[in-house]
């Protein structure tokens, strides 16, 4: 089980519908066919960049972002704001963390 799996077995445990994908053309097929309040993106996708997956899905639906990355210096925050993330995690993650972050972005 890789780290998406085990992470959205957790967040499915406290209560969230979760969808898993692996990378943004993955994720936007999703997208397509299911109505999602929160996207929570590794900016380091395989096929795209998750700012690009998160500007892509806010012009088609009213979605919600949570960026999650190994980096958080200031200009990567304020490209994640201007693709469209209310927030900003950096790795490790703690479930605790994210659940939280869920909670102040789902709102």
């Amino acid at each position: 089980m890789d780290s998406a799996e085990l992470l959205a077995e957790l967040l499915q445990h406290h209560g969230h519908n979760v969808k898993v994908a692996t990378s943004a053309s993955a994720a936007l097929a999703l997208a397509s066919n299911n109505e999602f309040d929160v996207l929570v993106s590794d900016v380091g996708l395989p096929d795209a960049s998750g700012y690009d997956l998160m500007a892509q899905l806010r012009a088609l639906y009213a979605i919600k972002g949570i960026a999650v990355t190994g980096s958080a210096r200031s200009n990567d925050v304020e490209r994640g704001r201007e693709a469209g993330f209310s927030m900003y995690l950096t790795k490790p993650v703690s479930l605790r963390t994210l659940t939280n972050a869920l909670e102040q972005v789902a709102g």
